[in-house]
């Protein structure tokens, strides 16, 4: 019986983005009260106690109990939920849009979808992130060059990287992601922008993870032909390897970076890629 209840809650759950333009909710001394009229409205002849359930049970009951459980956090919940499930379609893009509607901001959801990554498997929060970002894409404002890479990923570009910028050829920029379990940020060159060599020095362990996130990158170690970075790939990174990375010379770029906790572990910065190094490259 538990399972038949379960199953039945996911399928109602699935169905839900037919429904999209058909939610209500009305403030009411209890919290918002939430009501859904669209089950009757596209299965109410076909399926009446299918309709009866997800209108007046999972919305106007379930969803209504934001007294206790407020609907930013019954947005999460759900998401979390779909994404664990695989379920990566109009369901979740319809819950995802929701969660912007209940408060959910940009930098929120892709800190959410990252920590959902560890639990659920890197590739649903692929699939999950592809959606969010269109989802979150309005919040972008501005029609330069620069905007239009921010449109095209879900990870903020964040600010200009002054501290480092004396490492790095050309305009780079630097977000925070992370700063608890695994601290981690995204890192956006403009193109033609590269990072010197250099080296993650370390007695034990150490090194770092890149994961491409959106346009066109490389990543080099020194002696050994460059590695080309497109979305989804990773780079790791051992210790003690002389190595650069960057942005291609006709594309914004942007990886996330991982630093991998090590023994006495320090960053040693060294001689900048020249431009006969970097113009070899297609």
């Amino acid at each position: 019986m538990n399972r038949l209840i379960l199953s039945l809650t996911l399928i109602i759950v699935t169905l839900i983005p037919t429904m999209a333009q058909k939610k209500i909710v009305q403030p009411s001394a209890h919290g918002t009260k939430v009501t859904q009229t669209a089950g009757r409205q596209q299965l109410g002849e076909f399926a009446p106690e299918f309709a009866h359930l997800n209108d007046d049970i999972l919305f106007g009951e379930v969803w209504s109990r934001n007294d206790l459980l407020s609907l930013r956090d019954r947005s999460l919940v759900t998401i979390t939920c779909l994404i664990s499930q695989g379920i990566t379609d109009t369901s979740l893009i319809y819950h995802l849009q929701e969660a912007k509607k209940n408060g959910i901001t940009r930098t929120e959801i892709s800190e959410i979808l990252t920590h959902i990554a560890f639990y659920a498997g890197w590739p649903k929060a692929w699939a999950a992130f592809r959606l969010a970002k269109d989802v979150w894409n309005d919040d972008i404002k501005g029609d330069d060059a620069k905007a239009a890479f921010a449109r095209t990923m879900i990870f903020p570009i964040g600010e200009p990287n002054t501290a480092y910028a004396k490492y790095f050829i050309g305009n780079s920029y630097l977000a925070q992601i992370s700063k608890d379990q695994i601290p981690f940020a995204n890192v956006t060159f403009e193109p033609g922008c590269r990072n010197n060599w250099h080296i993650h020095k370390a007695q034990k362990g150490g090194g770092q993870m890149l994961v491409g996130v959106a346009g066109r990158g490389w990543y080099q170690e020194e002696g050994k032909e460059p590695v080309e970075i497109l979305p989804g790939t990773v780079i790791n990174i051992p210790a003690n390897v002389k190595h650069w990375h960057g942005a291609a010379k006709d594309s914004w770029f942007a990886h996330l970076a991982f630093e991998v906790p090590g023994e006495t572990a320090e960053n040693v910065w060294l001689e900048p890629v020249t431009d006969e190094q970097y113009n070899k490259l297609p």
